[in-house]
């Protein structure tokens, strides 16, 4: 099950903080305005500095990888400010890093319909592929990829949707979708060569040997830390 790619706010920089290595506790001014105006319109101006400083927390052990202290540190505020986007998106993402895919979707669903932002789409079609929800994967797909909020964030979609269709059987109908948007570039992005290496997948999959060959060693010569990629260029050739 690999992950859709598209991060959170903290990872994003829109919850900051968290990125220096200090001991020192996060303070409440660590969190950007928006956010911080998320958490006092929910509970309320007397509560807000302390859950402002526990979303500090939450988010410096979700950017450390801490997934489980993360979730704990979520919970309580997702229960206490269940209208805060910032607070449903995070912890929605730290229950999918823990493969807590039904309690994932609760707060990415919520996220969706309080925020209408576009940017978990990603990220809670994954958590329906992993349930095998293909239906709610090709909505979350049709709604992304209408919508077009941006380049990078559409590939991700797409990628999960393709393999969603591989998942099932379907390979041609995962590398028709694929194929769309896996054309060369001459200044490639990380959405970019992951389409190709997926994509390459797909071929092997089929038995499309020489179009393998070609999107590995196109990955390779871009990225040869991503993955396997060099493994797999080798055991074709």
């Amino acid at each position: 099950m690999r992950e859709a790619g598209s991060e959170s706010q903290a990872a994003r920089g829109k919850v900051a903080g968290s990125q220096g290595r200090t001991k020192r506790p996060i303070r409440s001014r660590s969190l950007p305005q928006p956010v911080r105006s998320e958490l006092a319109g929910d509970v309320g101006a007397t509560k807000a500095p302390r859950m402002e400083l526990r979303m500090g927390e939450a988010v410096r052990a979700y950017e450390r990888d801490r997934y489980r202290e993360a979730a704990q540190v979520l919970r309580p505020l997702a229960e206490a400010a269940p209208g805060a986007p910032a607070v449903r998106e995070l912890y929605g993402l730290t229950l999918y890093r823990l493969g807590r895919w039904n309690d994932a979707i609760r707060e990415l669903e919520a996220f969706r319909s309080i925020s209408g932002s576009f940017d978990q789409h990603p990220t809670l079609a994954d958590c329906y592929r992993a349930k095998r929800r293909w239906g709610k994967v090709e909505a979350l797909w049709e709604e992304l990829r209408e919508a077009s909020p941006s380049a990078e964030l559409v590939a991700e979609g797409r990628i999960v949707a393709a393999g969603a269709r591989a998942d099932k059987g379907d390979i041609t109908s995962a590398i028709d979708l694929l194929e769309r948007a896996a054309k060369e570039t001459h200044r490639p992005k990380d959405h970019h060569v992951r389409s190709w290496y997926d994509l390459a997948d797909l071929y092997e999959r089929a038995g499309q040997i020489p179009r393998a060959r070609e999107l590995f060693r196109r990955v390779v010569d871009v990225d040869p830390e991503l993955s396997d990629a060099v493994e797999r260029l080798s055991g074709l050739n």
